[in-house]
């Protein structure tokens, strides 16, 4: 069964730990991790990306208002602009190197899920990854509405709804938040290539 969806990607970080570079437009395995992430949504029925990145035409663009006051207030601001009436709302940040082969399962899931307010995938160690998830439309904006989200953390925007979490592979699953992490992203799909 095919999970009608929209999709709003996170890209709008201060990248602080990557020295205020634009997280999303570095490349990872040959493309920039925001061109990954609006390939893992190109099934959506519309897509806003959130932050002041450059994005190709066609893609809906926003920036949360004050900038860069979190990803609470980046999930609202792209909630906030979505015309399309769909059941599911897609969250990715844009991140995450290999999200296009982490939604498929995702969107799985959540087709499976009859009780749950949303889908995501947990690490490792059994953290929720919040910007990697699959939230039903009408809870998600309900959440929305009763909280402000400035500077909100995304853990507690998302507090009052049931999630369920799915395991996923590590690469798929894993974001790049120090050069560090994005070197080894960069050697394992090099790796990958041989």
């Amino acid at each position: 069964m095919r999970v009608a969806y929209s999709a709003v990607i996170l890209a709008g970080g201060r990248g602080s730990r990557v020295g205020g570079v634009a997280k999303p437009l570095i490349e990872v395995g040959g493309r920039s991790m925001l061109q990954a992430a609006l390939a893992a949504a190109d099934g959506a029925e519309e897509i806003v990306v959130v932050g002041d990145v450059p994005v190709p035409p066609g893609v809906r663009q926003i920036v949360e208002d004050p900038p860069r006051s979190g990803p609470a207030a980046a999930v609202a601001a792209g909630v906030a602009v979505l015309t399309r009436q769909v059941p599911w709302i897609l969250v990715l940040a844009g991140d995450l190197p290999g999200a296009d082969a982490a939604v498929p399962p995702l969107l799985d899931a959540a087709a499976a899920d009859t009780v749950s307010d949303g889908v995501c995938f947990h690490d490792a160690d059994g953290h929720p990854q919040w910007m990697l998830a699959l939230y039903r439309s009408e809870p998600l904006r309900r959440v929305i509405a009763d909280q402000e989200t400035t500077d909100l953390p995304l853990k507690r925007l998302v507090a009052p709804l049931t999630l369920s979490t799915i395991s996923g592979d590590a690469a798929a699953i894993s974001d790049c938040d120090t050069w560090e992490e994005i070197e080894a992203a960069r050697a394992a799909y090099a790796e990958g290539e041989s």
